[in-house]
């Protein structure tokens, strides 16, 4: 008797007999210990009603499953006030009402489910002797899955594609346990700000630079603090000095500009394409002084850092080959070019009228690309009748040592480093550009202030800084110190506070890694009940 003890599922069962089933596993025959207490009314009774077997998967042995056969009495309850008339004893210890499995091999099944996911579990668990499906796997993580036991304080918020550039959810994260709190399906002002309103005890919330978020906090939590993310303010700093250094306009946030602010930026636009077009031909000129000399594409290619194709290609023109065009289309409002040019020369220049007529004569894109290509004529309109503005194009800066010129992305990030990590290489490019480009020079100096502001943990300073920035006349810095100024509550929080939304990036990764090992196909429900932490979904 004392072999069949090893047998028994818990402590309330007495196993009478073990037998081998006609598949091949095992069958525990055995008996729940007497209770005998009402559910409803707690009390204890002694009239037996009759019996009732139930059958539940166990853990298997010697390769087996293992099913337990449990005979469960069933009793009638004496209270008269009571509305229950008769009860089974109860085997919560053993299993939940209903299931069809103990819950020891459900917590073998939620563990496998939330590391490996549906179908994996499903292999190692048939492996182990556990028959079940992926689907059944997956229902006991999601019916498992709860939110976090305690109420953070401490939050970090960032948003996650569905499709990127298209859809886009939330991930929310305990940024003192270090653990993921929610997922929610969309990256919306509503949905963020009910989460908010149900959480009143947050007391702080770490997010980007990204507006919706911040609206969201101040209507769902105005009482907390908002810290935005040092990381990408220190981005931001370096993509306004990569667009000034690019001389074009690929603004990376909201317009905060004037009109006059904005028609400077169109005008750098011009200043970029007229130097890109002296760049090309510059180097198709030295291209040709190179092979008149008798050197070979592949030692042209070794000295201008070009690629040997590119080299031959260029070689085979007597001028620099314009940039071929794709052939328009009537999705494309060029394509109608000489109709829109007399209209707008008879007078009609709304873009809804013209859209209309186009529309018509067989125009298939949208009215906003019309609106577009609309919006440029008006500008031409306003600048001709401004004086005209010779623009002054800027030579590239080339490194003093190999004569390359030196890519706006990598002036960006030599400008924000300190001096004291600059590589002797590194330390000549910048000695090059500070000489070469004022506007450089300038922009390293409030980069270097910058960072000491961060890295002092002292917020004083910075609206001296914001005020020497917007002085200094370059439109991307302008554009960055405004929204600083625009958001200091939260860049004040970010520089005097150790909070930072590193955690949260952090956890995005780790989703796009697990939706990425479903090829795309798990829902919110199953995202977040493997996201968030196992002890959370016991």
């Amino acid at each position: 008797m004392s072999s069949k003890k090893h047998w028994s599922p818990g402590s309330d069962v007495a196993v009478q007999s073990v037998e081998r089933s006609e598949s091949g596993g095992w069958i525990v025959f055995g008996v729940l210990a007497p209770n005998g207490i009402c559910p409803d009314c707690g009390l204890h009774s002694r009239r037996r009603h009759g019996w009732r077997r139930r059958r539940l998967q166990d853990y298997p042995a010697h390769g087996g499953e293992v099913t337990v056969d449990l005979a469960i009495c069933r009793r009638r309850c004496q209270a008269s006030a009571c509305p229950r008339r008769t009860f089974s004893d109860q085997i919560a210890s053993i299993a939940h009402p209903f299931a069809r499995r103990t819950s020891r091999v459900g917590e073998i099944v939620s563990h496998l489910g939330h590391a490996a996911g549906g179908r994996p579990a499903e292999r190692l668990l048939h492996r182990l002797g556990l028959g079940l499906s992926d689907d059944t796997v997956l229902r006991q993580l999601k019916r498992c899955a709860h939110g976090a036991a305690e109420s953070p304080t401490v939050i970090g918020i960032d948003d996650w594609s569905w499709r990127k550039s298209q859809t886009y959810g939330t991930i929310i994260v305990d940024l003192e346990r270090r653990v993921v709190i929610d997922i929610l399906e969309d990256r919306d002002v509503v949905t963020c700000t009910n989460w908010l309103k149900r959480h009143p005890e947050v007391e702080v919330i770490s997010r980007d630079r990204c507006g919706l978020y911040a609206q969201a906090a101040r209507q769902g939590a105005p009482q907390a603090k908002q810290v935005a993310d040092r990381f990408h303010i220190v981005q931001n700093l370096r993509q306004a000095i990569e667009e000034q250094m690019n001389l074009h306009g690929r603004a990376t946030g909201r317009a905060l500009l004037s009109d006059a602010d904005n028609l400077a930026a169109a005008g750098s636009l011009l200043k970029s394409r007229l130097a890109h077009r002296t760049s090309r031909e510059e180097i198709f000129a030295t291209i040709h002084a190179l092979r008149n000399q008798g050197l070979s594409c592949s030692e042209i290619g070794r000295r201008t850092g070009f690629p040997r194709r590119s080299i031959a290609k260029w070689l085979q023109f007597e001028t620099p080959p314009d940039r071929r065009r794709a052939a328009l289309k009537p999705t494309s409002p060029w394509y109608f070019e000489e109709f829109l040019s007399q209209s707008w020369k008879e007078g009609t220049r709304t873009g809804s009228a013209l859209f209309r007529l186009i529309q018509e004569r067989g125009y298939e894109g949208s009215q906003s690309h019309l609106q577009r290509l609309l919006a440029g004529w008006r500008r031409a309109e306003q600048q001709g009748s401004r004086p005209k503005v010779e623009h002054k194009i800027l030579k590239p800066i080339r490194d003093p040592e190999t004569g390359h010129a030196i890519s706006p992305v990598i002036a960006a990030a030599l400008c924000i480093k300190p001096r004291g990590k600059l590589t002797p290489d590194q330390a000549r490019k910048v000695d090059a550009l500070k000489a070469g480009s004022p506007a450089f020079a300038t922009m390293r100096s409030l980069a270097m202030r910058f960072n000491g502001i961060l890295r002092s943990r002292q917020a004083d300073p910075l609206p001296a800084w914001i005020d020497n920035a917007i002085e200094t006349d370059l439109a991307p810095i302008v554009r960055f110190a405004r929204t600083l100024n625009r958001d200091f509550d939260a860049v004040k929080n970010a520089i005097e506070m150790p909070w930072s939304n590193g955690q949260a990036e952090g956890q995005v990764n780790r989703l796009k890694t697990l939706k990425r090992a479903m090829y795309g196909r798990a829902g919110p429900e199953l995202l977040r009940a493997r996201m968030l932490p196992f002890r959370h979904t016991d």
